[in-house]
């Protein structure tokens, strides 16, 4: 006697599956997945994360001169036109520039280039993981971390035990609001990137392009590749965000 699951399931449906997850991981998550890892987004994103939580660890447990002056910079990037960021860090690092009279004689290009997308990328990602990890490390309790020091774990033991499975979460989710606001940046990176073709381009850039060069359906598909792309991010974040509330609510 057929069950009620053996009818709602069509013929052959096991081997259609198989072949449609084989055809979207070779055409479709394969390069995808290629593009994130040579993607300036991604690197920018790593960067913030690891610079973001050791900022917010110095703001939310310290007290030193000028903190206030301190946090309140963390917020530059969200009043400062993005524009006037990518002309800023193109004039510091041309060959003539504050940094570039340094770094170039030593072979470091940091205008019209990869790592002046990457710089200038982390200064714009930078405040999404300082404000998303800094509640989270107040609301530590501080006396699991002493309970952890009375047995014997040493500072290396506690912050890789105690604190960091607590903040994962929160480092998780800065982590992707960063990757997806470097990921649809324009106004900064247009000016210090240069669009140099197939070294220095980004997607907002061609699919502007595009639009100017009337190519409707390859500026269309770019940016359906971006749209999936912030979809499965903001997707990623609210799964995220119900597990943290789960396990640290």
């Amino acid at each position: 006697m057929t069950t009620d699951v053996n009818r709602r399931v069509l013929p052959g449906f096991s081997l259609s599956l198989g072949y449609t997850l084989l055809y979207m991981s070779l055409l479709v998550a394969i390069p995808l997945g290629a593009g994130f890892l040579k993607a300036s987004s991604l690197a920018s994103a790593v960067i913030n994360v690891v610079v973001g939580v050791l900022v917010a660890w110095v703001l939310v447990r310290y007290q030193f001169p000028l903190k206030g002056l301190l946090d309140s910079l963390v917020d530059l990037p969200f009043a400062l036109p993005t524009a006037v960021a990518g002309l800023v860090y193109s004039d510091l690092f041309v060959e003539q520039g504050w940094y570039g009279r340094f770094l170039v004689p030593l072979g470091i290009q940091g205008a019209y280039s990869r790592l002046g997308i990457v710089l200038v990328l982390v200064f714009i990602g930078f405040p999404f993981v300082v404000r998303t990890l800094q509640p989270v490390l107040e609301g530590l309790d501080k006396d699991v971390e002493e309970a952890a020091a009375c047995l014997g774990a040493n500072r290396l033991q506690t912050a890789l035990r105690v604190i960091f499975p607590s903040i994962l979460p929160a480092v998780i989710t800065g982590f992707a609001l960063a990757f997806a606001r470097s990921l649809g940046e324009y106004g900064s990176v247009v000016f210090v990137s240069g669009n140099m073709p197939f070294r220095t381009e980004i997607a907002p850039v061609l699919v502007v392009a595009r639009l100017e060069e009337f190519a409707y359906t390859e500026a269309t598909a770019i940016a359906v590749v971006l749209l999936t792309i912030s979809f499965v991010t903001l997707f990623l974040i609210n799964l995220l965000a119900r597990w943290s509330k789960r396990h640290h609510g």
